[in-house]
């Protein structure tokens, strides 16, 4: 029997419908081939072929915009926004900005890796190392209010570059999903006195059937209200930091347990197709922020996998609520490796 099912982090509902499982479009498949590209624009030695880059990590003695790197940063070539001054205007009722803001790409690796399960851990460290150097950098702007962090992980996924890349966009101004989000996370801290994701986590792990897996301060696990089959959030309960303030140690931490869920998500799923997220705090203070608190005090460090094995139709469109035909329960023990009840 289908349920309905609240999403406490995200104040959404999704429906729970195992029964449609079986419709042809929900039958994993193996991902769409990439048109191939001859000389890739994205792989070591052809630094020539992007903007020039704004980060890297380099070997020592290497130049910018040369080989000898292991992450590299550069403008996107077909940005959404550009940094420049941000002009308003009016158009009879309606008001527009001009496209400002921050879009870069984050070249993950310079080898021609199709997949973060082809990933090392010493390469999940310098990504996570890259993303985090990227949003403290971008902090010091006032006039960037939020940054959004994904990856898009095969052609089903919206990807149209194979080599492994990440993307960010900083705007300046909050989107109203992000907004109620964190309005709702301080609500919570200021009537219960601890974080919402710290909650969910705690529960999560008394009620023992949605773990994946856990690793020092990080817990993997498939959420109550999964809005996408094998959906996975991994999260800190601890007051860790947010990925520009993770201390190595964190990331040595959470390297591990992200590969080791890519590897069984791989593993049940066959050719992976995801999205993927990090939750990034806005940089002004919420307005339902408690006095004293502060944004480590509310919030958690939270990375949110949807692997993308259907398309969706016009009641999600109409009405925001997803349906998923894969209960988080099943995925959850799939995932662990015990065979489905």
């Amino acid at each position: 029997m289908s349920e309905i099912r609240y999403d406490k982090l995200h104040d959404v509902h999704v429906l729970i419908a195992p029964e449609r499982l079986h419709r042809p479009d929900c039958i994993p498949k193996r991902l769409k081939a990439y048109r191939h590209v001859a000389k890739c624009p994205f792989c070591e030695g052809n630094e020539a072929l992007t903007p020039p880059e704004i980060f890297a990590i380099r070997s020592a003695g290497s130049f910018a915009n040369e080989p000898g790197w292991q992450t590299r940063v550069v403008p996107n070539l077909y940005k959404a926004v550009q940094i420049e001054t941000p002009d308003k205007h009016h158009y009879g009722i309606f008001e527009y900005h001009e496209g400002f803001g921050a879009h870069e790409v984050i070249i993950d690796t310079p080898e021609h890796h199709t997949s973060m399960t082809q990933w090392s851990k010493g390469e999940v460290v310098n990504w996570l190392t890259t993303l985090g150097a990227r949003v403290a950098d971008l902090r010091r702007d006032m006039r960037i209010g939020y940054i959004s962090l994904f990856k898009n992980e095969g052609t089903d996924a919206g990807a149209t570059q194979p080599h492994s890349h990440t993307q960010l966009i900083g705007l300046p101004i909050l989107p109203n999903t992000q907004r109620a989000y964190y309005e709702r996370s301080a609500r919570y801290y200021r009537e219960h006195g601890r974080a919402l994701v710290a909650a969910v986590i705690d529960h999560e792990r008394q009620a023992g059937e949605r773990i994946i897996a856990e690793q020092g301060d990080f817990t993997a696990f498939c959420p109550f209200a999964s809005a996408y089959p094998f959906e996975v959030i991994i999260a800190s309960e601890t007051r860790r930091g947010q990925i520009d303030t993770l201390a190595p140690e964190a990331f040595e931490a959470l390297a591990p347990l992200l590969l080791d869920v890519l590897l069984k998500l791989e593993r049940q799923l066959g050719c992976l197709a995801f999205n993927l997220e990090i939750a990034t705090p806005p940089f002004a203070t919420p307005e339902e922020t408690p006095a004293k608190a502060t944004t480590d005090d509310m919030f958690r460090f939270m990375l949110r996998i949807q692997p993308r094995l259907y398309r969706h139709g016009g009641f999600e469109l109409l009405t925001q609520i997803m349906i998923n035909p894969v209960a988080p329960e099943t995925a959850a023990r799939l995932l662990r490796g015990e065979p489905d009840a």
